[in-house]
């Protein structure tokens, strides 16, 4: 099984994809979507839309992972993330893809085993999981961490998190 994990954002959404045995996640691939915070808000929805398509009919995920809402301190950047949120899940529902959402805490519980990591705990064992060398973006970290976290919840159980 093959998850697309995003991680949508206004000015730049994440997204990953990874699979499984049954007890390891593998890593196929990550990028960013990045828009120019000066293009008008439409224009920048457009190009998450179709950067997310790509990605789908270039590696025919089975299943879309996201991040569920948030309740943000900033309603402006709530209300941009929820657009961003919108029409990157727009492309998997168009395709008929089955759709997960799991809740920051359920991710970082996935992957790190604590709900309360910080970004940085959650970047550093996505790349030790997955065995990617190098620094990976918090966005596209995110992005597969929600990717990994739906394969654990489908496949019931938890990985080998790869401590030495």
């Amino acid at each position: 099984m093959k998850v697309l994990g995003v991680d949508p954002g206004s000015l730049v959404t994440g997204y990953g994809i990874v699979f499984s045995d049954s007890q390891t996640p593998h890593y196929l691939t990550h990028g960013l979507i990045t828009m120019r915070g000066k293009m008008p808000l439409a224009d920048r929805l457009g190009k998450v839309f179709e950067g997310i398509v790509e990605v789908i009919d270039a590696y025919q995920p089975d299943v879309l992972a996201i991040e569920k809402v948030f309740i943000a301190k900033n309603p402006h950047s709530a209300l941009m993330l929820g657009h961003a949120r919108g029409v990157a899940l727009l492309p998997g529902v168009l395709k008929g893809i089955k759709i997960y959402e799991y809740s920051p805490l359920e991710i970082k519980q996935s992957v790190v085993g604590y709900g309360r990591a910080s970004k940085g705990q959650v970047r550093e064992m996505v790349a030790r999981l997955l065995s990617i060398p190098g620094d990976l973006s918090y966005d596209a970290s995110d992005a597969l961490a929600v990717g990994i976290c739906c394969l654990q919840h489908l496949q019931g159980g938890l990985f080998r998190r790869g401590i030495a």
